[in-house]
């Protein structure tokens, strides 16, 4: 019970990771200090790389809302629906991570920020269902 416990709270700040990556993308895009944390160089290619980011985004909300929802299934006993996004939601972030780092080395801070607490959240989750 522990475990789920502490699975549930990691894979929730995985989430609200992802919701603050989406609010940087989505909404923060135009503020330097936003675009810069994405070794974007310049205003003009900020402005270029806009609808992109924009997109992209979203789709780390639609992760952070996956895993949030199967917390949420998950307290509420509905647990295969839970677990089943849990473990889509968390593997997909952390698969973008490792996406990231084959972009180079100059990105494996953002991976490592990226995709730990999924990786921590994943191995709870798989302890948690095989324990219960």
């Amino acid at each position: 019970m522990v475990v789920l416990v502490i699975a549930c709270i990691v894979v929730v700040l995985a989430a609200l990771l992802h919701v603050y990556i989406f609010w940087m993308e989505s909404f923060g895009w135009r503020r330097p200090a936003v675009w810069k944390r994405f070794n974007v160089a310049d205003q003009a290619q900020a402005d270029s790389n806009r609808d992109l980011a924009y997109n992209q985004g979203y789709y780390n909300l639609f992760l952070a809302l996956g895993a949030i929802i199967g917390v949420v299934l998950i307290a509420a006993d509905v647990r295969s629906a839970g677990w089943a996004l849990v473990f889509l939601s968390v593997g997909s972030m952390l698969a973008a991570s490792l996406v990231l780092l084959t972009l180079g080395r100059k990105f494996a801070a953002a991976a490592l920020t990226q995709g730990l607490a999924p990786l921590i959240g994943l191995v709870l989750s798989v302890i948690a269902v095989s324990t219960a």
